[in-house]
């Protein structure tokens, strides 16, 4: 049973990505801010912290399938979220060998990863030809919003996520089966 935990709420979460903005109050949807949620890779990071050993690569494997579908549902370009999404979280996950997996470390890696994801999407679609927003704007008007309030996510449900995570973690390598 606990083997459909993450595909279930990081189903849940790609669903709530689409309608996050209808959530947020009017003011801050019709500002000249654009504020893209990135929850799934949110959830994706703290699995890899809390979640994954040294040896597991789960939460690449789920960067991969949800990626992909965030690349069928909400984009016309299949591969882009899925190959950065899965590469992120791996190096996510390489870093984490080398820290310690705490609140600091996960607000730190947190920021670097919303940060390479949301640059490396920006470049490909720019590469591609599928935005030509001039950097200055891209930096002030989306990047600086979406790390921030995907910040803001992250620790919203850091009470809720993390010491769960951590005990399913220590279970599996465990390999108790009890919740």
């Amino acid at each position: 049973m606990k083997r459909l935990y993450f595909p279930l709420i990081l189903f849940l979460l790609t669903i709530l990505e689409g309608v996050a903005l209808e959530l947020l109050p009017s003011d801050f949807v019709m500002s000249d801010m654009l504020m893209v949620p990135h929850w799934v890779f949110a959830f994706l990071i703290y699995m890899t912290i809390f979640y994954d050993n040294d040896n597991t690569y789960h939460s690449v494997v789920y960067a991969l399938l949800f990626g992909l579908l965030i690349d069928i549902v909400y984009t016309g370009v299949l591969g882009v979220y899925m190959f950065m999404y899965a590469l992120i979280i791996y190096i996510i996950h390489g870093l984490k060998k080398i820290l310690q997996g705490n609140f600091y470390v996960l607000l730190l890696l947190g920021a670097v990863g919303f940060l390479l994801v949301d640059l490396s999407i920006y470049f490909i679609y720019m590469v591609v030809g599928l935005t030509d927003m001039v950097w200055e704007s891209y930096l002030t008007g989306r990047l600086l919003p979406t790390v921030v309030s995907n910040l803001v996510f992250l620790l919203i449900i850091y009470p809720f996520v993390a010491k769960r995570l951590a005990r399913w973690g220590r279970e599996q390598l465990t390999g108790s089966n009890s919740l």
